[in-house]
């Protein structure tokens, strides 16, 4: 009797046979190297989280910054001209003038024709709101304390579309009318006044008023809360003698970046002093800006490291794998096929990798936002991912996964059949 054994194969599942012929050896080149393939798949996690938690951290943070700060004051201000002096005789090399031409003392003044000039800039492209602002000093006295405070008289309606005052009131709303005032919590502490309190105020001309407190607000700035006092435009004329008249124009733009073109276009239609945003926090936009540029170098280093990674797994691969090569050659796979093979492990590493790295991203983020808080207490930044982010990762874990491999894939592609089995 005979007895006859064969060693069979175990079948390909349904779902192997329909896979392309690449696809189907890249995935059981990347399985039979487990090892090879875990590490290279953390690596690539790894650096795909890094790029997407840094970039996501970094610009909320930069978002909040520039939230807090914009907060309590206009995108773009229009004011008027600097008085300067001139010299009526002008020197000469051959001449000597014996004149000491010291600077004008600035006072305060309207701005020329401010109703035009309110209309012009409100019809400027990319200008959202604008508000007339009469400012000025004066002195805030209540039995024997008195501190120095700046008046701000506003269009209540108009000013809150320029700054969020809604969002700062701890008592009452933004609204002021009559001999109405609002005033800062550190004032109200500072002169002991609460609302319904009165609260008599003194301007630099002599002119005086006795307000009622109405609402306090807490701008997150003692500064501003110990010194601004919200009254109205017509009440604030008075006192600032400057009858009919405002002080500045202040203006909100769509795109905040996009406040300085606002300002150089009403500069040169109006020839007043225009100042933007950007122009007076230039400290802190340096500041972002070097952020911006160490995170981008960060996140450089890291793409070189993730694809010298993948590269050089698969040159690895490449070795291990030269009688397998061979044998595909040899039963007439052509050299574009073997070189999609490798290109395909590169390119599903990369994909495998974003989406794990995504999901770790998030992790790290829901973790140092309930770790890391604001000094009242709030979470720094949300802990949520930019969807466009997101992809924009994965399209470049997915190309840096490709572009690694080629280097191996042009490598096994050339491989010489014959020589590769003899190996």
């Amino acid at each position: 009797m005979k007895f006859s054994f064969h060693r069979t194969r175990p079948a390909l599942s349904s779902q192997a046979r329909w896979m392309p012929f690449e696809l189907l050896v890249a995935l059981r080149f990347l399985r039979e190297g487990r090892m090879q393939s875990a590490l290279i798949l953390a690596g690539v996690t790894g650096g795909v989280a890094v790029i997407i938690f840094l970039t996501q951290l970094i610009n909320q943070l930069q978002g909040t910054i520039i939230d807090k700060v914009l907060g309590s004051q206009a995108h773009v201000v229009i004011k008027p001209l600097e008085e300067a002096t001139q010299r009526v005789v002008t020197p000469r090399t051959d001449q000597a003038v014996a004149a000491l031409v010291q600077p004008r003392e600035q006072r305060l003044r309207s701005v020329d024709q401010w109703e035009r000039i309110a209309a012009l800039a409100a019809a400027t492209p990319g200008v959202l709101a604008v508000s007339p602002v009469v400012s000025g000093p004066a002195f805030a006295a209540r039995g024997n304390s008195n501190k120095s405070v700046v008046l701000l008289g506003v269009e209540p309606e108009q000013y809150r579309r320029v700054v969020r005052m809604d969002d700062f009131m701890t008592r009452g709303r933004f609204d002021v009318a009559g001999t109405g005032a609002l005033i800062g919590t550190d004032l109200a502490s500072d002169l002991g006044l609460t609302v319904g309190d009165k609260l008599r105020v003194t301007s630099a001309t002599g002119r005086s008023e006795t307000l009622d407190i109405t609402g306090l607000f807490d701008m997150g700035n003692r500064d501003l809360n110990r010194r601004w006092v919200f009254v109205t435009l017509k009440l604030a004329q008075s006192l600032l003698d400057l009858p009919g008249g405002v002080s500045n124009i202040d203006l909100t733009v769509r795109d905040l970046f996009g406040a300085d073109a606002v300002a150089d276009t009403l500069r040169a239609q109006t020839g007043l002093t225009v100042d933007s945003w950007m122009q007076t926090n230039s400290g802190l936009l340096n500041a972002l800006s070097n952020q911006t540029v160490s995170n981008n170098l960060i996140r450089s280093f890291v793409v070189i490291i993730v694809a010298l990674g993948i590269s050089s797994v698969l040159v690895v691969s490449v070795v291990q794998k030269q009688r397998e090569i061979g044998i595909l050659r040899a039963m007439g796979a052509g050299r574009r096929r073997i070189m999609a093979i490798f290109l395909l492990q590169g390119g599903l590493v990369g994909l495998v990798g974003s989406a794990l790295g995504s999901a770790l991203a998030y992790g790290l983020l829901v973790v140092f936002s309930h770790v890391f808080k604001s000094p009242d207490g709030s979470a720094m930044f949300a802990a949520q991912l930019d969807p466009m982010l997101v992809l924009l990762a994965s399209v470049v874990a997915c190309g840096v996964g490709l572009a690694a491999a080629a280097i191996p894939a042009r490598s096994a592609a050339r491989m010489d059949p014959v020589q590769a089995i003899r190996a």
